[in-house]
């Protein structure tokens, strides 16, 4: 298929090298020679997509993105990002800036047909309606009151994990709404996000609406992320996430919150929803007060402590407080430990991909496995889906092993 194409680039060379790679694979290309440059053709014509270096002058390829994405008639085009810095800072960057992909140069002519390709197939690729549940969804919010202890990561994980396990719809809700790092922690950029939300009345808040705002992983779960910028996560209020969480409920299986550290009312909209709570802490004397606290103020809002469950994450590699003496401290059991990993968990962070979807077979992958069957659905759990997935062969034979 044959796209308009508009290339964002200020070396001569480099134009000519994108250029004849870009129209080798059928496409019609239009030049801009720096980012104003390029606003001004994409606000007089319509393009597919855009190619944009990122090192040029007067204004760079990051702030030449977010300046697309905040155009209303330019918001929904895709945007490849290049660049001759190869680092995570750029790769940062550019998803924050709302960049669709990212590709280092230099560059293989197929690697960046290939990018292209896949860019234009998810633009013209129908937004299928929403299936209505007969019965709601099951909301699961992973909560700590304080900061470090990996909630970001265990929700990722237990989303994917439902989504592998199941093959039903699962959808991850970053509700850390200030620099909440969801998407990043599946590699997906922040093109759409809860600002594309933020000013519209609640009530205009509909199923179709949202299919356009989540964003689809490989792995069936759509994430609805974080704002990209401070000020956009202010016009966020409880009403609008308690509307979002309603519909996400009539239309997915499972409803993952990963929930910031604090009692805001946004936090209080998700947590009053969640039919189960895991309250992550690490074995250190702060995150366990702190979990006191999280649970004296569950108490206080009459959240069911048998639908609370306590993870213990190890975040470092010794001289944590022991299990047992966590337990006596809050004289409440600790569902699931995970083990100290600091590489995986480095790893899923920098290049995206939960230990729970790369290394299924990992002890960490395990655990979140059997994670994700301990909060699923009880009619779920008692069935054996047709057909059964990959993840739900490894746990039942991990099950027949343990009897």
């Amino acid at each position: 298929m044959e796209a308009r194409i508009l290339i964002i680039e200020d070396d001569p060379v480099s134009q000519k090298l994108h250029q004849k790679v870009i129209e080798a694979a059928g496409h019609q290309v239009a030049m801009a020679e720096d980012g104003l440059q390029g606003l001004m053709l994409a606000k007089e014509q319509d393009f597919d997509l855009v190619i944009s270096d990122v090192m040029m002058p007067n204004m760079n390829g990051y702030e030449t993105c977010q300046r697309l994405r905040e155009n209303p008639k330019t918001a929904q085009i895709p945007i490849l990002l290049l660049t001759a810095l190869n680092n995570l800072e750029s790769k940062i960057k550019g998803f924050e800036a709302g960049a669709d992909d990212y590709l280092s140069k230099p560059y293989e002519p197929d690697e960046l047909v290939a990018r292209v390709n896949v860019l234009l197939r998810r633009k013209t690729a129908p937004v299928e309606p929403r299936r209505t549940l007969e019965k709601t969804g099951k909301v699961v919010g992973v909560f700590s009151l304080r900061g470090g202890a990996g909630v970001t990561s265990i929700a990722a994980n237990l989303a994917t994990g439902l989504a592998q396990l199941w093959n039903k719809e699962t959808a991850l809700v970053d509700l850390a709404l200030t620099a909440g790092q969801a998407a990043l922690m599946l590699n997906l950029p922040l093109r759409n996000t809860w600002a594309d939300l933020a000013h519209m009345d609640t009530g205009e808040i509909d199923q179709e609406v949202l299919s356009q705002t989540l964003r689809s992983h490989p792995s069936g779960v759509h994430i609805l992320s974080a704002p990209r910028r401070v000020e956009e996560s202010e016009l966020i209020d409880a009403a609008k996430v308690s509307r979002v969480l309603e519909i996400l409920q009539t239309s997915y299986d499972y409803i993952v919150l990963d929930l910031p550290h604090n009692f805001a009312e946004t936090t209080l909209a998700g947590l009053d929803v969640a039919e189960e709570i895991l309250v992550v802490l690490a074995p250190e004397l702060a995150s366990v007060r702190s979990t006191a606290m999280a649970l004296e103020v569950f108490e206080t809002l009459n959240y069911s402590l048998d639908s609370t469950h306590l993870i213990l994450n190890w975040v470092f590699e010794r001289q944590g407080l022991s299990k047992a003496d966590i337990e006596a401290g809050l004289n409440y059991a600790i569902d699931t430990t995970i083990p100290f990993s600091s590489d995986k968990f480095v790893r899923a962070i920098n290049f995206g991909s939960p230990p729970v979807l790369e290394a299924p077979e990992s002890p960490l992958g395990v655990i979140f496995e059997d994670l994700a069957f301990q909060v699923s659905k009880d009619d779920h759990k008692k069935q054996r889906p047709e057909p059964p997935t990959d993840a739900w062969k490894r746990l039942a034979k991990r099950m027949r092993k343990r009897r």
